[in-house]
């Protein structure tokens, strides 16, 4: 359907308003409250006596309180600048070595990190190829951890068995969140712009540059800029063939992919709440697909307990309060929501699966630190259980880290009489899961396994149809310039894969 792009809201979207800024606005437009807003945030230049005001005090969001805490201030607002003690730095080897090189050209070429336990390295792009110099950047990150002496770096030097290397983990944001450095209420930063996934765990994640990480290595702080925030509330049962995937792309068909852009985008609700952690990650992971800043959950008992046997540092968990002033609030009916995909060539052009089953595809793609994650394999192996049809497209599976690709052969599947979800996807007549990485989600080398780099003999090249747990579908994302790249949830990426067309789940589910 031409119009499928853009769905009605109305069932979905229950109420849309501004909140906070509403007496300064004269107009309802969005333009115009913008605009007010902006003259708003900026501080008062005149000092009135403590006997005229009182010690009145602004309720702040969570990423307010953050910022606060951070850079040491009793109280900050949208628009302010400061400097943020960082908590944690990750880079990897697309990133690690120009950040690298701008630290020792900055610092000075015998300069030490600001704190060695605090910067996390994990090579995850650009491993399994032979391509010289994706190797070359990960030898430039062993040498200088090796120099540092950087605790936390996540090696791999056996690129044709993975399982040699012990201390390899796999896709960055993933791994983050598995080995404990992710915690509530603290900073990290990260060169990757996925870096906002460990929002889920109620603290402020974020992407940077080379610039700004060359910097944060020698000082530990960096200037940034309070965002102001829009607060999503989603409300209602979860149908059982919907995941986070799908609320995610609906808020981002919903406000657009510059809808968020430098604001902090805070995830409440009954639905979110009964979100396990690793479905909350993908709902932070694609909150910059919407220009986001970072994206936020508040930590509660299923935080605590993902957390329990992770890390044992302190955290102190921050909570917004209830006079916080949100930019804008969205809310949302969950249990009215069908699955959904974003069609080529942005993560916007939302469209429901069912209006897109005449899309012949020639590939599936389940991967990547959107759908690469443990829960994300489990659901594709209950689609593929619940048909007992074998696959009609190439099927390629990329567990994001080791762990993950531990469990993919070792967890059976609810429901399977005991089945792993190794078993299932090789009945199904999948491909063998591959070593965990980034894979070929950002194209990549020309060797990067399952990269799109051509069409099947029977397919015109402009005819490279893949739909993929991944997060972006511009063109060239996945490698071919002319590929076309369908984002969807696990659960339609496994359906899709036993029609060969683009698939809702409920044909297998319900």
């Amino acid at each position: 359907m031409a119009s499928s792009a853009i769905i009605p809201t109305s069932s979905f979207l229950v109420d849309k308003k501004d909140v906070g800024f509403s007496a300064f606005c004269s107009q309802p437009s969005k333009r115009r409250v913008s605009k007010k807003i902006v003259s708003v945030m900026a501080p008062q230049q005149s000092e009135r006596k403590p006997s005229t005001t009182g010690a009145v005090k602004t309720g702040m969001t969570m990423t307010e309180k953050i910022f606060a805490r951070a850079s040491e201030k009793t109280q900050l607002v949208p628009g302010d600048n400061v400097w943020v003690n960082v908590d944690i730095l990750m880079t990897h080897d697309v990133c690690g070595p120009g950040s690298i090189g701008i630290f020792k050209k900055e610092f000075g070429q015998n300069a030490k990190v600001w704190d060695r336990e605090k910067v996390v390295i994990i090579p995850d792009h650009y491993i399994f190829t032979t391509d010289e110099r994706a190797n070359r950047n990960v030898d430039i990150l062993r040498d200088f951890c090796n120099e540092q002496n950087i605790k936390y770096f996540y090696d791999i030097k056996d690129l044709g068995n993975f399982k040699a290397n012990p201390d390899y983990k796999g896709v960055c944001h993933v791994a983050l969140a598995q080995e404990g450095h992710c915690r509530p209420g603290e900073v990290l930063l990260g060169t990757d712009s996925h870096t906002c996934t460990a929002g889920a765990f109620g603290q402020f994640a974020t992407g940077i540059g080379n610039t700004d990480a060359g910097f944060v290595l020698g000082t530990g702080k960096l200037l940034l800029k309070v965002p102001p925030t829009l607060r999503f509330v989603m409300d209602g049962e979860m149908p059982d063939y919907l995941l986070a995937k799908d609320l995610i792309l609906q808020i981002i068909g919903e406000i657009s992919v510059a809808g968020a852009t430098y604001k902090a985008m805070e995830f409440v609700g009954s639905t979110v709440e009964s979100l396990t952690m690793e479905e909350r990650m993908t709902l932070c992971n694609m909150v910059v697909e919407a220009g986001g800043k970072n994206g936020i959950v508040p930590a509660d008992s299923t935080t605590y307990k993902y957390l329990e046997d992770k890390t044992s540092l302190p955290y102190e968990p921050v909570y917004s309060d209830g006079q916080a002033r949100y930019l804008q609030e969205y809310r949302f009916d969950i249990s009215k929501l069908e699955p959904l995909v974003a069609k080529p060539h942005s993560p916007d052009n939302r469209a429901l699966a069912r209006e897109c089953k005449d899309v012949k595809i020639d590939r599936v793609y389940i991967g990547s630190c959107t759908g690469g994650k443990t829960e994300d394999f489990m659901a594709a192996a209950k689609v593929f259980l619940a048909s007992g049809k074998k696959v009609k497209v190439p099927t390629f599976l990329v567990p994001a880290t080791q762990k993950v690709w531990m469990d993919v052969y070792s967890l059976p599947v609810p429901g399977s009489g005991g089945k792993t979800c190794s078993q299932i996807f090789e009945e199904a007549g999948c491909d063998t899961p591959a070593s965990p990485s980034c894979g070929a989600c950002l194209g990549g080398p020309r060797d990067t396994y399952a990269r799109m780099n051509e069409a099947q003999a029977s397919y015109a090249v402009s005819d490279i149809v893949c739909v993929s747990t991944t997060n972006r579908n511009f063109p060239g994302r996945m490698g071919h310039k002319e590929g076309q790249i369908y984002l969807a949830s696990p659960y339609t990426a496994a359906a899709s894969a036993l029609t060969g067309f683009v698939t809702d789940p409920r044909e297998f589910l319900q």
